[in-house]
């Protein structure tokens, strides 16, 4: 048990190193500070350029893969036989990783919204779901330009996609993972979803390619 403890925390920890606060101070910035405030990859995009976006992604992005993939193929430091098969294992990790990405304990606890990081862990313990992850994020971005949005319901989609398109059978902590992280996008854009609702949520408007060609 004290070995998955262990093993957990250091997902919290390589989560905990956020892309756009590493990167912005070799830069100069703090993007928590410009635009939405948010130290993720669609405010790093707006408030500094698509090259440090594109870096701060690629980072979020890894440290999911690492926590999910390599953290359990580390030799235990006490001994024990693990209490959960290896995937669920990097399915826990790949859970802490997201959390740290949010509440980071490098950064005051103030860090981005958890998305990049959460790719990252799927497309190690549940590949079959990145491609409609994906397809769910473009077709509600192309067609309403909200990224929030597009974000949320990508998440959201993760739930049955584990189980409709996954092997028959699936392990527990799998799609109790995937159920934790569908709620915690949902958390994290909460203020998305209220500045929707009222009207007030920043659009990309050149991403709206489907209403465009209308």
């Amino acid at each position: 048990m004290l070995d998955l403890v262990w093993m957990t925390l250091l997902g919290y920890l390589l989560g905990s190193i956020s892309g756009s606060l590493v990167l912005g101070r070799l830069y100069g910035v703090d993007i928590r500070s410009m635009g939405s405030g948010n130290a993720g990859g669609t405010n790093a995009f707006r408030s500094v350029g698509w090259l440090f976006a594109i870096m701060v992604v690629l980072v979020d992005i890894g440290k999911g893969v690492m926590a999910a993939l390599l953290v359990p193929m580390l030799p235990p430091l006490f001994g024990e036989s693990l209490p959960l098969t290896t995937p669920s294992v990097g399915a826990l990790c790949g859970l802490a990783a997201v959390i740290g990405h949010v509440w980071p304990v490098y950064f005051g606890f103030r860090g981005g919204k958890g998305a990049g990081t959460a790719v990252g862990v799927i497309a190690v313990v549940a590949p079959w779901c990145i491609l409609p992850l994906v397809v769910v994020w473009l077709v509600v971005l192309l067609g309403t330009g909200y990224v929030g949005l597009a974000t949320v319901l990508a998440g959201l989609s993760l739930v049955p996609s584990i189980w409709l398109l996954g092997p028959e059978q699936i392990a527990p902590a799998l799609g109790v993972v995937a159920i934790a992280l569908a709620c915690l996008l949902l958390f994290t854009h909460r203020s998305n979803l209220a500045r929707l609702k009222s009207g007030t949520e920043n659009r990309f408007e050149k991403a709206r390619v489907i209403k465009r060609r209308q």
